[in-house]
């Protein structure tokens, strides 16, 4: 007889939007009931934005069928559906590690910095292309880069004060897990003069990014070797979880461009948000219409365990 393990469908639609109806958790309840044995009553985690029930299936479920017969069951309201592995205790992870760029924030640095000195256009179509999987990260950052050449340092805080802006939920994401003592990473392919800056603003333990090369207070067009791309982000996860003793189950791993993908679908839940259709394709979970608070019902937080 094939083992049967826990599993949970969370529904989670935006902040403050009221989407998510009994009507769309009885849909889910009878669709889900057709298929698996469910496990205990379901739960509000926050009136009318998130809920989830428990329910026990084989190990080798078939997660994106029943994922696509509950959407199917559900309708084209703004919810996201997902089903996440473990009992509650072990849905809770003990490490977080995210992206940056259109994840934690809502820009590409990158971008913001090109079309600050006007070229933005040329700049965002090479972005576009490598978070998509279309080109190779290290050559396609290397060539952004260089179109940035003789910009004054200077003008980096500039960019950052004006155009730099928290993703919604990024904070309470992240002072909630800290508080449970989580530890918390933001790995970016970007620049660590952002990052530093986001990292203190948010409040995550590290930060790891790439280096813009200075020469006479002006980026000279390089960026420091080695490159933080895809590889770098998964040994940074596997890295952290040697060090505080954890397998892959116990880490949460969130991005939305390609260079995330080894992270995401190395990390126990995997979460796709905001994200290319490659990344979205392979991860554990997708966030669609939700605000990064949907990470942390996810793992079984009710609203009122949020830090604000």
């Amino acid at each position: 007889m094939p083992q049967t393990m826990s599993f949970a469908v969370v529904l989670t639609s935006p902040p403050g939007r009221q989407a998510l109806s009994l009507a769309h958790t009885e849909q889910a309840l009878t669709q889900l009931s057709s298929n698996c044995s469910i496990a205990g009553p379901s739960v509000w985690l926050a009136p009318q934005e998130a809920w989830e029930v428990a329910f026990r299936a084989p190990e080798d479920l078939n997660i994106s069928a029943l994922r696509g017969a509950l959407a199917r069951a559900i309708g084209a309201a703004p919810i996201d559906i997902n089903i996440v592995a473990g009992d509650q205790a072990a849905r809770r992870k003990k490490l977080l590690i995210a992206d940056m760029d259109s994840t934690i924030i809502n820009q590409e640095c990158v971008d913001e910095i090109a079309t600050h000195i006007g070229i933005g256009n040329k700049v965002s179509a090479i972005t576009e292309r490598a978070m998509n999987g279309e080109l190779d990260f290290d050559a396609a950052l290397i060539e952004r880069v260089a179109l940035l050449k003789g910009m004054s340092e200077a003008e980096l805080e500039t960019i950052f004060e004006t155009r730099i802006t928290l993703m919604s939920g990024a904070k309470t994401l992240i002072q909630t897990m800290r508080k449970q003592r989580v530890f918390c990473a933001l790995v970016s392919g970007g620049f660590k003069f952002f990052t530093s800056r986001i990292a203190a603003q948010v409040g995550f333990n590290v930060t790891q990014a790439n280096a813009l090369e200075v020469s006479n207070g002006k980026l000279n067009g390089s960026v420091a070797m080695p490159i933080l791309g895809r590889q770098a982000k998964l040994d940074a996860l596997n890295d952290y979880m040697a060090v505080l003793d954890l397998e892959p189950t116990a880490v949460i791993a969130v991005g939305d461009g390609a260079n995330d993908l080894a992270m995401i679908k190395a990390a126990g839940l995997g979460v796709a948000y905001h994200a290319k259709p490659i990344v979205a394709a392979q991860a554990n979970a997708t966030i669609t219409h939700g605000d990064l608070t949907a990470l942390l019902y996810l793992q079984g937080y009710s609203k009122n365990e949020f830090v604000t």
